[in-house]
C-alpha cells in the first residue's frame, strides 16, 4: 500500500484521492485554506462519491509531514506546480504527479526541474489523464496497424465551455476568481484544455511522426481589468518528420466537442469523448471493412482510477516508459508558449528541443 500526499484540496485533489482510496492507497491531502479542507470533508467529497472517508487524513501545508510518503500529488495551480515539485524532490518519494498544465507558459525554472528530478532518480508525470484512457489506447491501435494506410492529417479539438470547471468550484465566481482568467497563470483555451495539444503530440509520436517542431496559431483573447484569457486557440501545426494538422482549444463551446480525427490514404479513424454520457465512442472505417464503432463505458471517476493505474504500473516497473513522463508535458509546454508567440508575431514559431524547456527554444521566421 502506498503513501500519498496530495497538494491541494480542490476539484482535482478530490478526484485523485478518491481514485487513490480506490486502490486502497493511503491518503493525506493539505491545503493552503482551512475552509478548503473543510469544503473537501463536508460537500465536495461526500456529493461526488457518496460519503466521507475518514481515512483520509487532512492538513494545512504547515502541518503535514515533510518525509514518508512515497507518492506526492500537485494539484494546485499551475504558477505554484514548479515550486512545490521541487521542494517534493527532496523528500524522494518514487513518483511525484504534477496536474496539467505543468507550469506557466513563461517555462520558468521547467528546465531545473527536470534536471533536479532526473539528479534524484524522481520520476515526475504529468495529469494529462485523457493519454491513458481505454479510448485514446483503442484509437492509437488503429492508426498504428495501417489498416487505414499512412495518416496523412491528424486533427484534434477540445472545445468545452468552462462552465462545467466553475460548476465544479461554485465557490469560485467566475474566472478572475483563479488562475484560468489568465493565460501568463497558465490558464486560458491554451493552459486549461492543453489536452488537445497533448493528445496531438501522443497520437503523433505513435505513427512516429516525431514532434511538433512548427506552430501557426491565431488566439482570441479577452482583456479586460480583471481579466486576460485566450478563449479559442487555433493552431496549425508541423512535426519534424513532416506530418501536418490542426488543434483546437477553445472555452466557449456548449455542448462540449472533445475529437479527435486520424485521416489515412485508405480510411479514418475518429475519436469521440463523452460524446454520450459516460462513455467514449471510436468510429473508424477503411475501403474493405466498411464503418464500425466501438464504444468504452466510463464514468469521470474512472478516468482517475485509470490515471492512477498507471502509476501503479510505474512505481512497480511493470511499464519503464510513460505517454505522460514530465518530458510529454514540458513538450506540451513549449507548443503552448509557442502559440502564444506565433500569435503576437504573427509568423511561424520553429521549436528547437536542444535547446531545452525555456523560451530560449522558440523563434519566430
Amino acid at each position: 500500500m502506498y503513501k500519498v500526499k496530495i497538494y491541494g484540496a480542490g476539484s482535482i485533489g478530490n478526484h485523485l484521492a478518491h481514485a487513490a482510496r480506490h486502490l486502497g492507497w493511503k491518503v493525506d491531502i493539505c491545503d493552503v485554506d482551512n475552509n478548503a479542507l473543510s469544503r473537501t470533508k463536508n460537500d465536495i467529497y461526500p456529493s461526488r462519491y457518496g460519503s466521507w472517508d475518514n481515512d483520509i487524513g487532512l492538513y494545512l501545508n504547515d502541518e503535514v509531514s515533510s518525509s514518508g510518503y512515497d507518492l506526492i500529488f500537485i494539484g494546485t495551480p499551475p504558477d505554484s506546480h514548479i515550486s512545490l515539485a521541487l521542494s517534493a524532490i527532496t523528500e524522494k518519494p518514487k513518483l511525484i504527479l504534477i496536474e496539467k498544465p505543468i507550469c506557466e507558459p513563461s517555462l520558468k525554472d521547467s528546465q531545473m526541474l527536470i534536471e533536479h528530478a532526473n539528479k534524484n532518480n524522481v520520476k515526475i508525470l504529468v495529469g494529462y489523464d485523457h493519454v491513458v484512457a481505454k479510448s485514446t489506447e483503442k484509437f492509437c491501435e488503429l492508426i498504428k496497424n495501417k489498416n487505414m494506410g499512412d495518416i496523412e492529417t491528424l486533427d484534434v479539438e477540445f472545445r468545452e465551455h468552462w462552465g462545467g470547471i466553475f460548476n465544479a468550484h461554485p465557490w469560485l465566481a467566475g474566472p478572475s476568481d483563479s488562475y484560468l482568467g489568465f493565460w501568463q497563470r497558465g490558464g486560458g483555451a491554451t493552459g486549461e484544455h492543453s489536452h488537445a495539444i497533448n493528445l496531438w503530440q501522443h497520437m503523433s509520436s505513435v505513427l512516429g511522426a516525431g514532434r511538433i517542431d512548427k506552430v501557426s496559431a491565431m488566439l482570441n483573447y479577452v482583456e479586460n481589468n480583471n481579466l486576460y484569457y485566450d478563449k479559442l486557440a487555433s493552431l496549425n501545426v508541423r512535426t519534424e518528420n513532416g506530418l501536418v494538422g490542426r488543434i483546437v482549444q477553445d472555452v466557449v463551446t456548449s455542448p462540449p466537442r472533445k475529437w479527435a480525427r486520424a485521416q489515412g490514404s485508405g480510411g479514418y479513424a475518429e475519436w469521440c469523448c463523452g460524446n454520450q454520457p459516460n462513455q467514449d465512442t471510436i468510429n473508424w472505417g477503411n475501403n474493405s471493412d466498411g464503418e464500425n464503432s466501438y464504444t468504452i463505458e466510463k464514468t469521470r471517476p474512472d478516468d482517475f482510477i485509470r490515471e492512477m493505474e498507471h502509476i501503479g504500473d510505474i512505481v512497480e516497473e511493470v511499464i519503464y516508459k510513460s505517454p505522460i513522463s514530465i518530458e510529454k508535458g514540458l513538450d506540451t509546454m513549449l507548443v503552448v508558449a509557442a502559440a502564444h508567440l506565433s500569435n503576437k508575431e504573427d509568423r511561424v514559431v520553429t521549436i528547437d528541443y536542444s535547446k531545452g524547456y525555456s523560451l530560449e527554444a522558440l523563434s519566430p521566421h
